[in-house]
């Protein structure tokens, strides 16, 4: 038994590395891609379009692995990944890399998902936390090399290749799950809730189209918006009602407790905030600061060594202490980490930006990974599943309209600085092109537009964070646990 568990964590290790070297990567690489395909007002359908297909396909997949098993669906769906990757690497203009990313984000939907309820399914709730701190020592370790790595790469090559990078570990990925991922799985005859997916995916599409339609303060868009969130909503009521009368749910609403309710919450909040940072402090770095990709991965690091040092140390606490106090320790360290970056300007120093980073990694370690014990703690076996991709749902839905309404922020506000110096026919997308050189805008004052905005997005960032430590409050101090 204890060989088949060692090899399972092998296994979900692997699959977990692939996601986490497409994201650290990414992040490093999209103000090179931006600059290169002239895209910054898009620069959150980069991200938008991955975050919201991972998360429209979380719970289907959820459904799927119990069908077919987890092995065959987590294959499937790191297949449909490593299909997308090649294709973005391929891109040639903005648009098509926004829908190559979507076809990603389908593969990286079982990712998350199966991962974490494989390891719900095989460990205990002691060995848990310790399986939790490694699977995040597995992004510790892809986020330090990811960063130096893909930086290398777009110096040196160029940005396509921080895609195809991908392949080879997504292959080994597959080869290890199919070999030691051994399950005694008897099919059984489900019913899929095809059209409760349908419905809960028509409303985040919405959702997050409302959040994007009036970004750039049209009144037409702005009425289109309220439109699309209205829609949604109505969407959402649609399929509650279909879920309760479901006999297979995608969503069984049995597993909203007042903790999980809470847990999610915290975790969608943390999500939108983690994702602000991760696109827009290399874009400071690179664009503001003036530095390269390599440069801006190394200074990103020490995120992810204090994320390493923070989920191990905290799984090692969470059996002794109480999980609510955990949970606001964490929040209280990310909102610390928070308040620093408003301070950024056109002349910080790295060490500052690193401070910063290290801050918030220590804290975002230690919350997610209990957050994610708490949730498949409270629930049995029968319901894990479906708690647990609940639970990457709410992340990514956190990370895809977190990363939508701050990029709207973001373009706004370089718009705005521009109008109040006086300054017009300036578009967003190409504030690095030949477009702004031909109406004279100075290289200085295109760094302090930016910065201006990513000062107002950093306080958005701040305000996610205080909310998150206020709802951490209301946490149970106890809870029951089902094994």
């Amino acid at each position: 038994m204890e060989s088949m568990k060692r090899n399972i964590i092998i296994a979900t290790m692997v699959a977990m590395f692939l996601a986490a070297v497409e994201g650290t990567v990414v992040t490093i690489a999209v103000p090179t891609i931006i600059e290169d395909l002239n895209g910054f007002a898009l620069i959150s359908w980069v991200f938008s379009s991955y975050l919201l297909t991972s998360a429209v396909t979380t719970p289907i997949y959820g459904k799927l692995a119990d069908l077919y098993g987890r092995k065959n669906t987590l294959t499937a769906g790191i297949a449909i990944f490593l299909v997308g990757s090649f294709l973005c690497g391929l891109s040639q203009n903005i648009y098509s890399l926004i829908m190559f990313r979507a076809l990603q984000g389908i593969g990286a939907g079982s990712i998350f998902t199966i991962t974490y309820t494989i390891v719900g399914d095989v460990f205990s709730i002691s060995e848990r936390a310790k399986v939790q701190g490694w699977l995040s020592t597995v992004w510790g370790i892809a986020s330090l090399i990811g960063p130096f790595f893909g930086g290398f790469l777009i110096d040196t090559l160029s940005w396509h290749w921080i895609f195809f990078i991908n392949i080879p570990f997504g292959v080994v990925s597959i080869a290890l799950i199919q070999k030691n991922l051994q399950e005694n799985f008897e099919k059984r005859k489900r019913k899929i809730d095809y059209l409760g997916a349908v419905i809960l995916t028509a409303a985040i599409v919405l959702l997050l189209y409302g959040f994007l339609a009036g970004g750039d303060g049209k009144n037409e868009n702005i009425i289109l918006s309220v439109i699309c969130i209205v829609l949604s909503l109505i969407f959402l009521i649609l399929f509650y009602f279909k879920e309760k009368k479901s006999e297979e749910p995608i969503v069984p609403f049995e597993i909203f407790t007042r903790l999980n309710i809470i847990a999610n919450i915290i975790s969608f909040l943390e999500s939108a905030s983690l994702m602000a940072i991760d696109v827009y402090v290399p874009l400071y770095i690179q664009n503001v600061l003036g530095f390269g990709a390599t440069i801006s991965g190394l200074c990103m690091s020490p995120m992810s060594f204090t994320w390493l040092l923070s989920s191990i140390f905290l799984a090692k606490c969470i059996e002794k202490y109480r999980e609510r106090y955990i949970i606001l320790i964490c929040s209280i360290i990310v909102l610390v980490g928070s308040v620093l970056m408003p301070g950024f300007n056109i002349d910080s120093s790295l060490f500052l930006v690193m401070l910063c980073v290290s801050v918030l990694g220590f804290g975002f370690g230690g919350n997610f990974t209990t957050l994610t014990i708490v949730v498949q703690s409270s629930v049995g076996y029968f319901m894990r599943g479906a708690a647990t991709a609940s639970n990457s749902l709410l992340r990514n839905l956190g990370q895809t309209i977190g990363i939508s309404v701050f990029g709207s922020i973001f373009n706004l506000n370089i718009l705005r600085y521009f109008n109040n110096m006086g300054i017009s026919g300036i578009d967003s997308n190409n504030l690095y092109s030949n477009a702004a050189v031909h109406i004279k805008v100075p290289l200085q004052l295109v760094k302090e537009s930016l910065n201006s905005s990513l000062y107002v997005v950093f306080i958005g960032v701040i305000v996610l964070n205080v909310v998150s430590l206020l709802l951490s409050l209301f946490l149970p101090k106890d809870f029951k646990k089902c094994d």
